[in-house]
């Protein structure tokens, strides 16, 4: 056999038909999912730290976000938290533990599997395409942490206060679900999370020429109502949360414009 043929049977080793390319795809998704399996059952078998360190924490006056709404004005500290939390479902203790450790689970494992996504995606890029997007990981975990951190940080225990003191008439005394509360805290915080990903879904969105900086301009007034009505469905009901989450959105939209923009022109050259 000469060297033409071991050339030709490399190149046939290389090309992957689109079965082989999911089944590489299913491997990394099956290792995402045992990382994301391994984080939960911790998360569970360690219920004592997530609860009361973690999903609890803006249950106590003394939570780092009360502290530092005090130092700003002693009119806003927090000296006690105005209601109770209560189960009134037989195995609702029992479903919102598995619900928190799945939600930790995803959280924590979070930059584990863009980790993956980013090993199945690489090899398809060219070099210069690869060398743009070599900070991918490390980006899409910082702003995912960086938006849950927001989430469980201001609009949580802003939102918990605001609609956990909220009378309608002294005769009525706050009693919230279990289930409430944590979805409060959870799903907002995780929502967040995902939401502060734009940037990350810009640059890929403009990289496959589905969107440009021109019509992120053009339609910045319509993205102002998406935004508002995103931060609706994701934050409890009130203006308050609402306003604080579409604050940061509206920055990252502008962020995801001069994004958008630097991928066109560094495409141009």
């Amino acid at each position: 056999m000469d060297n033409s043929d071991k050339y030709v049977e490399q190149d046939q080793e290389v090309e992957m038909s689109f079965l082989d390319h999911l089944e590489v795809l299913r491997w990394h998704l099956v290792r995402s999912a045992i990382v994301i399996s391994a984080v939960t059952i911790l998360a569970f078998i360690n219920k004592s730290f997530v609860f009361d360190k973690v999903v609890l924490g803006p249950m106590h006056p003394d939570f780092f976000t009360y502290r530092v709404m005090c130092r700003i004005s002693e009119l806003i500290c927090i000296d006690e938290i105005p209601f109770i939390l209560m189960n009134i479902n037989m195995s609702g203790q029992f479903t919102n533990h598995i619900f928190v450790s799945i939600i930790a689970g995803i959280i924590v494992s979070f930059p584990y599997v863009c980790w993956e996504i980013w090993r199945f995606v690489k090899p398809a890029l060219h070099a210069k395409e690869s060398k743009y997007a070599s900070g991918v990981v490390f980006f899409s975990s910082f702003l995912f942490m960086s938006g849950v951190l927001f989430g469980y940080y201001v609009i949580a225990p802003l939102a918990i206060n605001f609609l956990g003191s909220y009378q309608v008439s002294e005769k009525v005394v706050n009693q919230i679900n279990l289930g409430s509360f944590m979805s409060t805290v959870a799903s907002v915080s995780l929502a967040c999370g995902l939401i502060f990903e734009l940037p990350i879904v810009t640059y890929f969105l403009t990289k496959l020429g589905i969107i440009g900086p021109q019509i992120m301009r053009k339609y910045r007034k319509h993205a102002l109502v998406v935004t508002l009505v995103l931060s609706a469905i994701i934050t409890p009901p009130d203006v308050i949360s609402q306003v604080l989450v579409a604050m940061p959105l509206l920055v990252l939209y502008e962020i995801s414009i001069r994004i958008s923009a630097f991928v066109e022109k560094s495409a141009d050259q």
